[in-house]
């Protein structure tokens, strides 16, 4: 039976290439994003002309609506069998500048829209005995870089979010992945933003020319090793195909880093075990 595939945020980088790469691989494509009669129209008719692709307008911030998308998935093809967590956004600069309206736009993009849609989608996997959820990390979720601070901090908490519930919902059938790309030249960077309060980076002296320092680097790092955003859809793709129960919890993508961030994953899940075995939970290891 064909998987039915549910991607949030499909307008642009990672979202636009799962939807194509999913389509191509002949699997049932919810694709979602906001305004699709307005500035996402263009976007929206483009994917809507791909093979089994069905474009739907979510606002992730509501929970009302995010039901109501999944509920019409289940309506239509009786069966949801993945959800692709990928809408995000990137804020940078001195954490200081952040002001709290700041901070909950990151959070709730990352870490509330990625609960709101997994909340949502639990039910129905339940049911089936079987499903997959993919949420959309970085390596920033491992390691976390000064002048990110708190992308960082939002994209740890999937992390965490992830990680526990990998073990609570695995015995029912439900894998739960969490994908951690690295840099890759994605229009996340040309949307980015910086804190607001822009009077504090004053305080800072030189310390406020980092933030555009570490831009720079970034674009000479894609320059130098040329990462291709493909990859982290294939690798999407290579955890669908691949059969439940023998799905890795993290999945590294990653030019610069990749096995520096490998082994780091290895490492903590070596005293990760140790850890839940001394609650005596050892079992959902299994």
């Amino acid at each position: 039976m064909k998987k039915v595939i549910l991607i949030t945020g499909t307008n642009s980088g990672f979202g636009w290439l799962h939807t194509h790469t999913l389509s191509e691989a002949g699997f049932t494509v919810y694709a979602t994003m906001r305004d699709v009669a307005g500035k996402n129209k263009d976007k929206a008719v483009e994917l809507s002309k791909l093979k089994n692709v069905r474009v739907v307008e979510v606002d992730l911030g509501s929970e009302n609506s995010v039901n109501a998308v999944v509920g019409q998935i289940i309506a239509e093809q009786g069966q949801l069998d993945v959800l692709i967590n990928n809408a995000g956004n990137f804020m940078g600069g001195i954490a200081e500048t952040f002001n709290q309206k700041d901070i909950d736009t990151l959070f709730d993009i990352h870490f509330n829209a990625t609960w709101r849609t997994i909340k949502a989608v639990l039910p129905q996997m339940r049911k089936q005995q079987q499903g997959l959820i993919v949420n959309t990390s970085s390596v920033l979720g491992r390691f976390s870089a000064p002048f990110m601070t708190f992308y960082n901090a939002a994209k740890f908490a999937v992390e965490g979010l992830s990680e526990g519930l990998h073990y609570e919902v695995r015995p029912l059938g439900v894998d739960v992945a969490i994908v951690q790309p690295g840099a890759f030249p994605t229009e996340i960077f040309g949307k980015s933003t910086y804190g607001s309060d822009s009077e504090i980076a004053v305080q800072y002296g030189k310390l406020a020319d980092f933030p555009e320092q570490i831009g720079a680097g970034m674009g000479q790092l894609f320059e130098n090793l040329q990462p291709n955003p493909q990859d982290v859809a294939d690798a999407v793709l290579h955890l669908i195909n691949t059969p439940s129960g023998k799905r890795p919890l993290r999945t590294v993508v990653d030019v610069a880093t990749g096995q520096f961030a490998a082994d780091a994953n290895a490492q903590v899940f070596e005293g990760y075990k140790n850890f839940v075995s001394a609650f005596g939970l050892q079992e959902l290891l299994n």
